[in-house]
């Protein structure tokens, strides 16, 4: 069953109306007809219904389930990450989505080898939002995640702190006593910032802005690539709150 987005002005008593680029990838690429079954999302609710009409405009879905189950984890999750290079900033926004991210933000930090002006980093927030998005259709969610702007470190560090529990998994921390503590304590409905470094790890000074007011954790024995880390801590993230 295929997965679309919508505003919830688009969605009346008995029909949805689809419109936007999404109509012709209905009608020409996925080649649907009246009398298939979709799931649709709002911003408040999820619906399944049942394509009615199909124009060049828009796609006309009447309202079959008013109710459809929410696929979005009972937390929501922040990840924040330094930007890596080469292509891996998208397979780390592709598979966060999958996991159940809530908002994903870009850090440009002390260490990233990759280093964008205002009009790059324009430009790759929009191709990342996009990848989000196709992300989020694919793997059935209730809402797109966000991608922020680029943020540096400290105003990140100011945004992530808003959240109830802080972590951040650093290569210089032993143990897992501290993962182990901070992941007992999470409880549904959570706020959880994430805060992941790039390939060069993270700079002295940014562990030293953050080192009272986040969890520095390991995540095992191991050096975990940056675009492997992320993946790993919300792999965990998503185990714990879907079975809390």
């Amino acid at each position: 069953m295929h997965q679309f987005f919508v505003e919830d002005g688009q969605i009346g008593r008995e029909f949805i109306t689809i419109t936007g680029s999404d109509v012709n990838h209905i009608k020409n690429v996925l080649r649907m007809h009246p009398g298939e079954t979709i799931r649709v999302s709002g911003q408040e609710k999820d619906y399944f219904g049942k394509i009615l009409e199909l124009t060049d405009t828009f796609v006309q879905v009447g309202i079959v389930d008013g109710n459809a189950p929410s696929t979005e984890l009972s937390g929501k999750v922040f990840l924040f990450q330094g930007i890596p290079k080469g292509n891996r900033m998208e397979t780390v926004i592709e598979k966060a989505v999958e996991l159940g991210v809530f908002e994903i933000i870009p850090v440009d930090m002390r260490y990233c080898v990759v280093k964008l002006d205002e009009k790059k980093a324009a430009a790759k927030v929009k191709r990342w939002r996009k990848l989000a998005e196709a992300a989020a259709k694919q793997s059935k969610r209730s809402r797109i995640p966000n991608v922020h702007p680029v943020m540096d470190f400290r105003e990140a560090a100011a945004y992530a702190s808003d959240c109830d529990i802080c972590l951040v998994p650093y290569e210089n921390e032993s143990g897992m006593d501290t993962a182990r503590e901070a992941f007992a304590s999470i409880r549904p409905g959570s706020s959880i910032s994430v805060m992941i470094g790039p390939e060069g790890g993270f700079a002295p000074e940014e562990i030293d802005l953050v080192r009272d007011t986040m969890r520095l954790i390991s995540l095992g024995r191991r050096i975990l690539r940056t675009d492997t880390a992320g993946i790993a801590v919300l792999s965990m993230l998503m185990l714990t709150l879907e079975m809390g």
